[in-house]
């Protein structure tokens, strides 16, 4: 009689139609000593989740959210270096430090602009290297204009057959 309540169990269980009740009494009777040899292979699958009904997580969770880094006194400390920087150099160069040759600086200012000049003029060559790669756009815009004629045609077509 107990084994044929116990398969009917089983069955229900199979088919995910059984209540905690029931599923309680099938995890005792396979948790005991005496469960039948064809219902032998159950047997590690209900003490499996009899013990892990046992389990409980006992780590601490934290409910404080981290603090995130504020970057705007990093801005405001970047501003202060920056300013003391500035304040602290002689942004003027006299005729007695022309005379040592400081590196990146010109006494004269022809030899300055000269400089600026030529660096422009590099700067120049190059961007106008990377436009001419972009010509294939031009081609794009014309078909992109082809487009629009069609859509004059659709409209017309529209109008003539009374299409809303």
């Amino acid at each position: 009689m107990v084994l044929n309540s116990i398969e009917k169990l089983l069955e229900k269980y199979e088919n995910g139609e059984t209540s905690l009740k029931e599923e309680q009494v099938l995890k005792n009777y396979f948790s005991g000593e005496d469960v039948a040899p064809h219902l032998e292979h159950y047997k590690p699958m209900f003490v499996y989740f009899l013990g892990n009904q046992q389990e409980r997580f006992t780590k601490d969770l934290p409910l404080k959210p981290k603090r995130k880094f504020n970057y705007k006194w990093m801005s405001v400390a970047a501003v202060a270096v920056i300013m003391l920087g500035v304040y602290f150099t002689d942004p003027f160069i006299g005729a007695d430090q022309c005379e040592e040759n400081l590196v990146g600086t010109f006494c004269e200012p022809e030899d300055a602009f000269n400089e600026v000049s030529k660096t422009l003029a590099m700067i120049s060559n190059h961007m106008n290297k990377g436009t001419s790669t972009i010509g294939y756009l031009d081609e794009v815009n014309k078909g992109t204009s082809t487009i629009g004629y069609l859509n004059e045609i659709e409209n017309s077509t529209s109008i003539i057959f009374k299409k809303p």
